[in-house]
């Protein structure tokens, strides 16, 4: 691996204006399909089966009835975007569009389980053997077949009573319709951080970040 091949936030998002099927989540970048029957999303997982032998660059591919959801990372980069996944996404957008099976961005989303700590290291190895999860280049915890929620270790010097939150990750431009529906619903929202995420709090205490791939 070239670490050349590694794309920082703004490359992804110059990238990703060529790609409007594909949007940035932690560490990969994701497309969500919509089939009109079971039938063509088995057609559509097979000619992604296809492109990925060609380029030898494998996707995590999640079939569920007539939804295909798509997730692409460079493993041997340590879980980050490469100019590879890249390829593979307009590979895989191309033979979408020539089913005619259709990209539904809102359905993109991914959550992460986040705890406040203020000693990383005095805890990591014990969530990963309860998980049995690996520990990641960047010191957070990753299911290693890629289903379960990754962990990550927020430090902070004074950890609120309620350490665990889960930051819930989605497209900016479907954001605002939540952020709506949780003040509909009473929920206290910080904007503080936003776009990159807002804190909301319910009516008992309970934290989580509505989180998107724009930065503050």
């Amino acid at each position: 691996m070239n670490n050349q091949d590694v794309l920082d936030k703004q490359q992804i998002s110059d990238y990703l204006k060529d790609l409007p099927h594909w949007r940035e989540v932690p560490g990969a970048i994701a497309a969500v399909f919509h089939a009109k029957t079971s039938a063509m999303a088995i057609e559509l997982v097979n000619e992604i089966a296809s492109a990925a032998e060609l380029d030898q660059h494998h996707p995590d591919v999640d079939w569920r009835y007539n939804k295909v959801f798509v997730t692409s990372t460079s493993h041997d980069a340590g879980g980050q975007v490469t100019t590879r996944d890249i390829a593979l996404a307009a590979k895989i957008s191309e033979r979408a569009e020539a089913l005619g099976v259709a990209a539904h961005t809102e359905l993109i989303g991914v959550v992460e389980i986040a705890i406040d700590t203020d000693d990383q290291e005095a805890i990591s190895s014990q969530w990963a053997a309860g998980l049995g999860y690996k520990i990641a280049s960047d010191g957070g915890l990753v299911d290693p077949n890629h289903r379960l929620p990754a962990i990550w270790f927020q430090h902070t010097t004074t950890p609120n009573p309620n350490r665990l939150h889960l930051d819930i990750w989605g497209a900016y431009s479907d954001s605002q319709k939540i952020l709506d529906e949780l003040q509909k619903q009473q929920a206290e929202l910080d904007h503080e951080s936003a776009p990159s995420f807002v804190v909301a709090t319910d009516r008992q205490g309970n934290r989580f970040c509505i989180c998107t791939e724009k930065d503050r």
